[in-house]
């Protein structure tokens, strides 16, 4: 299943939707602007909000956490002592931990179980400015998970860089 997301180009305040591989919205990723800490939202197209993301405020290096009904679902960190700079890490609040390594910001990544492929992020198949798709391999998989963890991915990566304030 692949999805086109088209990228913000203002950071956090921006929302920006998501579409599936027909070019119907399926998605949304609501930025919340003013608030103390980086915060998503990513809603269907009914407005339900299926996942909340935030920085984890106090925390040693950046750390987001995704939820879904006010329920930790993963949180994503930079991988530590990776010589890629890179490469993230997400674990479940089952213990599962998903891979992620690539080009961040170049949007050309996967994302991993045990070595697995879940999902490929790209630029590469699109011809579409400011766009990348999220295309998800296995169809067990959770898309907005996916999703959810490419958006965190790359903002983490973003100010990581200085891209983002």
């Amino acid at each position: 299943m692949r999805f086109l997301v088209r990228d913000r180009l203002l950071g956090i305040g921006e929302d920006y939707w998501i579409e599936d591989e027909h070019g119907e919205k399926v998605f949304l990723v609501d930025g919340k602007a003013m608030r103390l800490r980086d915060t998503f939202e990513l809603k269907d197209v009914r407005g339900r909000v299926l996942i909340d993301i935030h920085k984890k405020m106090f925390a040693l290096r950046d750390t987001m956490v995704v939820e879904r009904g006010g329920e930790a679902l993963a949180t994503i960190r930079r991988k530590r002592l990776s010589l890629l700079r890179n490469h993230y890490r997400v674990v479940l609040v089952d213990g599962t931990e998903l891979d992620v390594s690539g080009k961040i910001l170049d949007r050309e990544f996967a994302v991993e179980y045990d070595g697995e492929l879940l999902a490929v992020i790209s630029r590469r198949w699109l011809h579409v400015r400011e766009t990348y798709g999220v295309d998800v391999v296995r169809e067990d998989a959770d898309p907005a998970l996916l999703i959810a963890v490419a958006v965190c991915v790359i903002h983490l990566a973003e100010r990581e860089r200085g891209v983002v304030d």
